[in-house]
């Protein structure tokens, strides 16, 4: 039997978030199971009325991504969790090809190549995820960026109860502090370079409209980890 998966959306006052569920259901695997958890939204809520028999809302008080993607795990039912974005779309196949890719590779967590589209969803930029030689240099990337977008990505749900839910204290470095805490317990990243994704680009989006403090949150991120994630990189060095 396959694996259950469940695909978490958090959405807040997003005029994208049909496109987003749409795509999740017209993925070509089951069983799926798709939550949509409202963080306090005052608009667009009204987009979501045609789907709600499809899926499972969950509403609650505004706290930011980080507290809606925890909200929608814990009530997850999946072996396998995907996260999508409100503002993004997932290809057909994301959820089959990524959970054989999973299975394949004995991971824990995935991630995927991903094509950028603009606010009409044509294509700015193809295959859009860095393509890295090896492990280190993988490891390496994270001295200077983040290399794994947050919707190419998929975890079994255990992870969490080892390492962990997303950090809600972080505004927008969420997700790069869980890349950070699952590398350094251990973890295989495994990715897969198929496009899988579609991430958007628009004038609403936080990463455009809040670009300076999204720098200082990821500077103070990026040096809590340093340290360990250098001499990680030393070990390999010394092998």
């Amino acid at each position: 039997m396959r694996p259950s998966v469940t695909i978490v959306i958090p959405f807040y006052n997003c005029r994208y978030v049909d496109q987003a569920l749409q795509s999740a259901l017209e993925q070509t695997y089951g069983p799926l199971e798709i939550i949509v958890v409202d963080d306090g939204s005052t608009t667009h809520t009204e987009m979501l009325h045609p789907y709600r028999k499809y899926i499972y809302y969950l509403g609650k008080l505004n706290g930011g991504t980080a507290s809606a993607l925890n909200h929608g795990i814990r009530h997850a039912s999946g072996e396998y969790i995907a996260w999508l974005s409100s503002d993004d779309t997932f290809h057909k196949d994301k959820i089959n090809n990524q959970v054989s890719f999973m299975l394949e590779q004995g991971a824990h967590i995935s991630h995927t190549n991903f094509n950028t589209i603009n606010e009409y969803s044509q294509i700015t930029r193809y295959q859009a995820g860095p393509v890295l030689p090896s492990i280190q240099e993988f490891y390496r990337f994270f001295l200077k960026g983040n290399p794994v977008n947050g919707c190419t990505v998929m975890f079994k749900k255990e992870l969490f109860t080892e390492i962990g839910l997303f950090n809600e204290l972080l505004t927008y470095t969420h997700d790069l502090d869980m890349w950070y805490r699952v590398i350094l317990a251990g973890y295989e990243f495994p990715f897969l370079n198929e496009v899988l994704v579609n991430y958007r680009w628009h004038d609403e989006m936080g990463t455009n409209k809040h670009r300076h403090v999204i720098e200082q949150e990821y500077l103070i991120t990026q040096a809590r980890y340093r340290t360990s994630l250098t001499e990680l990189l030393n070990g390999f060095a010394a092998m």
